[in-house]
């Protein structure tokens, strides 16, 4: 077993505590106008912009430090048409069978249906890989720790990168995924964890009109 070498720790960034106040406050605000959107404009979003976004990403804490994602951004029209078709397949039988009753009930509320035009109107789809292992160079397989937790972090990350952009996102878990496996050409070692919907709200996009639990009830100091 070989040792890791370390390094002085250069980028870490002290502020004095008024200002430390002022930026935690600031980004809660910042994130609190985060909206999940579905009504989206066609309107181009360049491509470095959802590079720097994926960047972002790709700086999450993972187990093991083996960083088990992959992230395949689609642009093609005919590839999210052809997303857009798989997936509403599978939204067909949720919607019509699969689903219990109660989860149904659920979701009413916020006017979720199997029709999913946002997965070709939207500039861009991210679908999100899980690695279950990588490879060495020879072939061999080194096993991932706390895939689903580093994944999971690693979505927030990019979720909050993209709102602050200044774009929305949706998070689509059409199920199963499988198909994205085969239509983007990812091994089966890779297990579909969201499809992130990214662009542009179009105009006069409305949201359900939903508030977020205060702080008292999401968290407990002792």
């Amino acid at each position: 077993m070989t040792s890791q070498a370390f390094l002085p720790l250069s980028t870490y960034r002290e502020y004095p505590l008024d200002e430390m106040r002022l930026r935690a406050a600031t980004f809660a605000q910042e994130m609190q106008r985060r909206r999940t959107v579905r009504d989206f404009s066609n309107r181009a979003v360049p491509r470095s912009i959802v590079e720097d976004c994926l960047r972002a990403a790709g700086t999450a804490p993972s187990g093991a430090n083996q960083q088990p994602w992959h992230f395949v951004a689609v642009q093609d029209a005919a590839m999210k048409t052809t997303i857009r078709e798989a997936a509403e397949k599978e939204e067909q039988t949720f919607y019509q069978g699969r689903a219990p009753q109660a989860w149904l009930d659920a979701l009413a509320p916020l006017g979720t249906n199997e029709h999913k035009p946002f997965l070709e109107i939207a500039p861009w789809l991210i679908a999100i890989f899980a690695r279950s292992y990588g490879l060495n160079d020879d072939g061999s397989k080194v096993k991932h720790y706390y895939v689903q937790e580093s994944v999971g972090i690693a979505t927030g990350l990019l979720i909050a990168a993209i709102h602050n952009a200044g774009l929305a996102s949706l998070t689509h878990t059409p199920s199963p995924m499988n198909f994205l496996n085969s239509l983007l050409g990812r091994p089966s070692h890779e297990r579909p964890f969201l499809l992130l919907v990214v662009g542009y709200p179009q105009d006069g996009a409305t949201v359900p009109d939903i508030h977020r639990q205060p702080l008292e009830s999401i968290a407990t100091f002792v």
